[in-house]
Protein backbone atom coordinates (compact mmCIF):
# COMPACT_ATOMS: atom_id res chain seq x y z
CA UNK A 1 0.00 0.00 0.00
CA UNK A 2 1.08 3.66 -0.69
CA UNK A 3 2.14 6.04 1.89
CA UNK A 4 0.75 9.31 1.88
CA UNK A 5 3.13 12.09 2.39
CA UNK A 6 3.02 14.34 5.47
CA UNK A 7 2.08 18.02 4.49
CA UNK A 8 4.27 20.82 5.25
CA UNK A 9 5.10 21.67 8.52
CA UNK A 10 5.83 24.64 10.15
CA UNK A 11 8.10 27.06 8.03
CA UNK A 12 11.87 26.71 8.94
CA UNK A 13 12.43 30.67 8.62
CA UNK A 14 10.14 33.90 8.34
CA UNK A 15 11.15 36.70 6.28
CA UNK A 16 11.15 40.33 7.25
CA UNK A 17 12.36 43.81 5.29
CA UNK A 18 14.22 45.95 7.47
CA UNK A 19 14.65 49.67 7.10
CA UNK A 20 18.00 51.38 9.28
CA UNK A 21 18.31 54.44 10.65
CA UNK A 22 20.70 55.61 8.03
CA UNK A 23 18.15 54.80 5.18
CA UNK A 24 19.13 51.34 4.27
CA UNK A 25 17.24 48.73 3.23
CA UNK A 26 17.68 45.39 4.03
CA UNK A 27 14.94 43.32 2.19
CA UNK A 28 14.12 39.22 3.08
CA UNK A 29 16.39 39.05 5.74
CA UNK A 30 16.03 35.39 7.51
CA UNK A 31 15.37 34.76 10.97
CA UNK A 32 14.41 31.22 12.35
CA UNK A 33 11.31 30.59 13.45
CA UNK A 34 12.17 28.96 16.42
CA UNK A 35 13.87 32.43 17.59
CA UNK A 36 10.13 33.89 16.77
CA UNK A 37 8.50 31.54 20.02
CA UNK A 38 5.62 33.60 21.11
CA UNK A 39 4.60 31.31 23.82
CA UNK A 40 7.95 32.65 25.66
CA UNK A 41 6.56 36.02 25.37
CA UNK A 42 7.31 39.13 23.33
CA UNK A 43 5.73 39.89 19.97
CA UNK A 44 7.10 38.24 16.74
CA UNK A 45 8.42 41.93 15.42
CA UNK A 46 10.32 42.65 18.65
CA UNK A 47 11.44 39.09 18.76
CA UNK A 48 12.70 39.41 15.09
CA UNK A 49 14.07 42.43 15.94
CA UNK A 50 16.71 40.95 18.63
CA UNK A 51 17.56 38.25 16.56
CA UNK A 52 18.58 40.92 13.57
CA UNK A 53 20.11 42.68 15.94
CA UNK A 54 22.30 40.04 16.93
CA UNK A 55 23.08 38.97 12.90
CA UNK A 56 23.80 42.33 12.37
CA UNK A 57 26.45 42.20 15.17
CA UNK A 58 27.92 39.34 13.92
CA UNK A 59 28.53 40.36 10.57
CA UNK A 60 29.94 43.53 12.22
CA UNK A 61 32.16 41.46 14.34
CA UNK A 62 33.33 39.51 10.64
CA UNK A 63 33.70 43.00 8.74
CA UNK A 64 34.87 45.56 11.61
CA UNK A 65 32.09 47.63 10.25
CA UNK A 66 29.06 48.93 12.23
CA UNK A 67 25.72 48.97 10.58
CA UNK A 68 23.07 51.65 11.47
CA UNK A 69 20.33 50.97 14.17
CA UNK A 70 17.16 49.28 12.84
CA UNK A 71 14.01 52.05 12.35
CA UNK A 72 11.38 49.44 11.36
CA UNK A 73 11.09 46.20 10.90
CA UNK A 74 7.72 44.63 8.37
CA UNK A 75 6.86 40.80 7.98
CA UNK A 76 8.09 40.28 3.91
Amino acid sequence: MARKKPKGGKAAFVMFNIHYEDGSISSNRRVASEFLDESLGGKILDLARDAIQNQDEEIARHANKRRADIKSIVRA
